[in-house]
């Protein structure tokens, strides 16, 4: 009779727990079936595809300064002289002279 009061007593206190601690937590009694075994399959590591592309172009102008300067100012010359003759070329259109 002392077995099945205590047996009734930690059925009801385990119970009491549960519901006490059942903020969003499950208490579940799992039964396993003898023989069935879950391994779960090895991940495949692949490698990524290679890819060629072209050689990286190595522009060094040195420590020549003096081209380098040069050069922009020429660059900037000719980019003046452009501007310069296509206000001149809109001038003229917008005043009919034709250069005669």
């Amino acid at each position: 009779m002392n077995n099945k009061i205590l047996g009734a007593a930690l059925g009801l206190a385990v119970l009491a727990a549960s519901s006490a601690a059942s903020a969003h937590v499950d208490v579940a009694i799992g039964l396993g079936v003898p023989g069935a075994v879950y391994v779960p399959a090895e991940p495949v590591y692949a490698s990524p595809p290679v890819v060629y592309g072209p050689a990286p172009v190595a522009v060094a102008y040195g420590d020549d300064w003096r081209a380098r300067e040069w050069r922009e100012r020429r660059e900037w010359r000719e980019r003046e002289w452009r501007r310069h003759e296509w206000r001149e070329h809109e001038w003229r259109e917008r005043h009919g002279w034709r250069g005669y």
